[in-house]
């Protein structure tokens, strides 16, 4: 699979080998879909709450009496029938959302949307991408002249200043190999990689 080479101007110089193994799979739309899904479940905190019929704070107290009023009888305003009663299944704290999926399968769906990017365009490489100083306006025009909006860059190694320059930036996420995501891969419309991260992800995921 040959992939384009942009130049400071986000033009097209050339075309570079990019190793089949990660770049030129199949599309497996259900090994990502798989993939993506159980990234995003497993961010979950699970910090969510709601109280049963035990835990909210009402007065025991029968509302009114049995018989007579014409009203459904009741025993308590904690029962789930009631305006602010508990609930009858509520959402506990320690629900736990983990979806469990192999390595070798999480490999291969990351392979297949590197290589859906590369056939779609979306995918490119540069040679490196660094900043001299920590200033966002910097790297901002950097990227503005090289006319890329939403982009994801792959950087084999993201040091202090373009971490700096890069945090404040929307719509631009700039990781190392090792934090790409594939929800981050399939969110941006381009995704930047430099030619010393992709021979990382071709060790990580060949």
């Amino acid at each position: 699979m040959q992939v384009e080479l942009l130049n400071d101007q986000g033009l097209s110089s050339s075309k570079v080998d990019a190793p089949d193994a990660v770049f030129g799979r199949e599309y497996n739309e259900s090994l990502i879909h798989q993939v993506v899904v159980a990234f995003q479940a497993n961010a979950r905190q699970g910090t969510r709450a709601q109280k049963d019929r035990e835990q909210v704070r009402h007065s025991t107290k029968k509302p009114f009496k049995q018989k007579g009023t014409g009203r459904a009888r009741a025993g308590m305003t904690s029962s789930p029938l009631w305006r602010g009663g508990g609930r009858i299944f509520p959402n506990m704290p320690d629900e736990n959302f983990t979806h469990k999926i192999n390595k070798k399968m999480y490999r291969a769906g990351m392979a297949s949307i590197f290589s859906q990017l590369a056939r779609e365009g979306r995918l490119a490489v540069v040679d490196s991408l660094t900043v001299d100083s920590p200033k966002t306006k910097v790297l901002a025009d950097k990227f503005k002249a090289m006319n890329l909006s939403s982009v994801m860059v792959i950087a084999d190694e993201v040091d202090e200043n373009l971490y700096l320059a890069s945090r404040n930036l929307v719509n631009i996420l700039v990781v190392e190999p090792r934090y790409a995501d594939p929800l981050s891969l399939v969110h941006y419309r381009k995704v930047i990689v430099t030619k010393a991260a992709m021979d990382q992800l071709k060790e990580m995921f060949a």
